[in-house]
């Protein structure tokens, strides 16, 4: 089995290590599971009906319940947290699910993991710090820093799409912020 090197530095500290080449099943395997998963969750409150006033006015202690509470309070605000909450998980499952536009995907999962994550801060009535939402976040960072979709995804095909004698991402490199 190949090995990949690692190294990145922030702040003046370097941390560095070596990934074994199975780590790619890995990476594989948390992408689909990942994305099963939030395809389940997204459409079964895009079938079900879903309504997160309840969720919202139930902050409790969270740092944000104020601006929770408005929005289960304003029926325009609402309704577009009830759309953008259960199209979103839909659409990140989806993307990670075929590997398209995966770290868009991963990058919108880890938005919306913050905002689980203060909306259900149990710091304060069970002193638990790590939570579902803050893993979730970890696992959508992960799959944004590997690459996730050119394992077997559609981002791979896409960024290796020849236009001219370049590559489509070699030709538009910005497009590596969405892709991979």
């Amino acid at each position: 089995m190949a090995t990949n090197q690692l190294e990145h530095t922030v702040a003046g500290i370097t941390l560095g290590g070596r990934l074994h080449g199975a780590s790619v099943w890995v990476v594989l395997a948390l992408r689909v599971i990942a994305g099963i998963a939030f395809v389940q969750n997204g459409l079964g409150k895009v079938l079900g009906g879903f309504d997160a006033q309840g969720y919202l006015l139930g902050a409790g202690a969270s740092p944000i319940s104020g601006f929770l509470a408005w929005i289960a309070a304003t029926p325009p605000a609402l309704e577009a947290v009830n759309v953008l909450v259960a199209w979103g998980e839909l659409f990140i499952g989806l993307g990670l699910l075929v590997g398209f536009l995966t770290r868009l995907a991963a990058f919108s999962g880890v938005f919306m993991m913050v905002l689980f994550y203060l909306g259900n801060w149990s710091i304060a009535t069970e002193g638990t710090l790590v939570t579902e939402p803050l893993l979730y976040l970890l696992v959508f960072l992960a799959l944004a820093a590997f690459g996730a979709g050119r394992i077997l995804g559609v981002d791979r095909i896409v960024e290796n799409y020849e236009v001219g004698d370049q590559t489509l991402i070699e030709r538009h490199p910005h497009l590596g912020t969405f892709l991979g």
